[in-house]
Parts: C-alpha cells; structure tokens; sequence
C-alpha cells in the first residue's frame, strides 16, 4: 500500500497525531506471549527481547490476558494515539458514528484516555499529548535516525472500503491533516492518504481495499520490524499463526508481510529499519 513508503520520523514524539505505543488483550495468553516471544526476536541483534521489551527495554507493545475487564475489546492491535483533547475527540468520535469501549476519567470527571472504535470497527485509543520529560531520553550518542534500529512501531495503517469517509473521520477524532497518495490500479487512478501529525511528519495512512490491499482486514495494523523477517514469517507458521501476504523488496529479499496470530489477531512485519 501508499504509506509503507514511508516510516515514522521518531519512535517517541509528544505531538498531536503521534502514536505511543499499542497494546492488545488476549486469550490464551501463555500461547501469545510464545508467539510473539519468537517471531518478533529473530537475527543476529534483535529488536525485540523474549519479555517483548524492545532492545534497549522500552515497553513499546503490551499483550494483556484477557479478563472479565476487557471482554468487550475486540482482538486488534490498539495503537494509542495523541490528541489535544481526549473528551473532545470521544465527542467527535461518537458524532460520526464510532463508538467508546472504555474512557477514564479522574476524580474530578476529567478525561484521561478512551478506547474506541471508528464505523469500520477499527479500535484505538486516546490519549493527551505526552509531556517531553515523561518520554525515555536518547541515549547518548545515538541520533533519532539509528531508532531504526530498535523495537518500535515504525507505521501504521488501516485498509477499508470506504477510505474517503474514514479519513474524514480521523480528521476530526484524532486532528490529523491529510495528503493524497496518488494510486492506480487496473489502469483506474486513485488516492489513498497519508495522515499528517501536528508536526507535519507522516504518522498513519488509510487506504482503499482494492488493488494490492484487497486482503486486508479493516483493523488498524501495526508495523514492527524485526531483524530476520525470512526467519520470522517461518516462526509465524510454526507457531500457529497465518501469513495473509507478503512482498518482496528489490533485492528480492521478503520486506513486508501482513500475519495474523494463533488468536486471530493481525499486524503487520517489516525487514530491518521498516522504510518500504
């Protein structure tokens, strides 16, 4: 698809738009953090570790177990997304036709994050930008451009039918801005969008189900790299889960695959760095 062209300009940036992290709960639990444990650790230096910290411990994914308190969350992949104003964002989700799962609130009633789901039925949550001091500092010597070399979620796409209206839609929710990506596809030309974070940098992309992304399910997909994707997508089957599809870059090595886990989850692998 148009975004995978691109990838996120920093793993942690407290913008409006900006994606911090994303999480999921789960049956069978012990199962999943197998799953993931292995496909996500592959190559010499690994991004991710056995616990599912990325290389330098960030907890940039969580796997909960599925309990009685989240029985009503579908099973997708949530990222969780950074908006000027949680309560006013719920409103506008709810005006167009999506709906909350889950808001808390604080004592006084204030917002302080929400689960929900657009009309497609696509989840993700909210939350307030982050504040800089409450986000890990850099390490030393190592610039933003070498977090490509860590677990982190380098993109994040949603596949849907009725891309115009969704695009509208996290327009107004989230408070995103919007560029076309010019497609074709059987000779047909089209756009599919890349949604812009408050700084102007790439930060999501929504497309139509047709050509190349026909297959896809309408969930938002979560992009992680891993060191040996070959090597991944081996794992991928061995541990029960399903490969929906996968390409080839130039040098005809496997550079993007969409998965779903043994549960029925769905996400997508990259090669390396992520940039497609």
């Amino acid at each position: 698809m148009s975004a995978k062209t691109r990838t996120m300009s920093d793993s942690f940036v407290p913008v409006v738009g900006g994606t911090l992290s994303a999480d999921i709960a789960v049956p069978e639990h012990e199962r999943e953090v197998r799953f993931y444990s292995r496909v996500l650790s592959t190559g010499e230096s690994p991004f991710w570790r056995e616990d599912l910290m990325n290389s330098r411990g960030m907890p940039i994914i969580g796997l909960g177990a599925r309990s009685p308190e989240y029985a009503d969350l579908p099973l997708q992949w949530m990222p969780h997304i950074q908006v000027a104003d949680v309560a006013a964002s719920v409103q506008h989700a709810l005006d167009l036709s999506g709906t909350e799962l889950m808001h808390g609130k604080d004592g006084e009633g204030k917002s302080q994050w929400a689960v929900l789901l657009d009309p497609n039925g696509a989840a993700f949550g909210i939350i307030p930008v982050v504040p800089a001091e409450a986000l890990p500092p850099p390490e030393d010597g190592i610039s933003s451009d070498a977090s490509a070399g860590m677990g982190r979620i380098s993109w994040l796409d949603l596949t849907v039918s009725d891309a115009p209206a969704t695009r509208d839609f996290y327009r107004q929710v989230v408070g995103w801005t919007v560029r076309d990506v010019e497609m074709e596809d059987a000779s047909e030309r089209y756009a599919d969008y890349t949604l812009l974070g408050a700084d102007g940098n790439p930060a999501a992309g929504v497309c139509h189900a047709r050509g190349a992304n026909l297959d896809l399910p309408p969930v938002w997909m979560i992009h992680l790299p891993v060191g040996d994707l070959a090597e991944s997508l081996r794992r991928v089957r061995e541990e029960g889960g399903k490969v929906i599809k996968a390409t080839r870059g130039p040098d005809a090595e496997w550079a993007y695959a969409a998965i779903q886990d043994p549960v029925g989850a769905c996400l997508a692998l990259v090669a390396g760095n992520g940039v497609m």
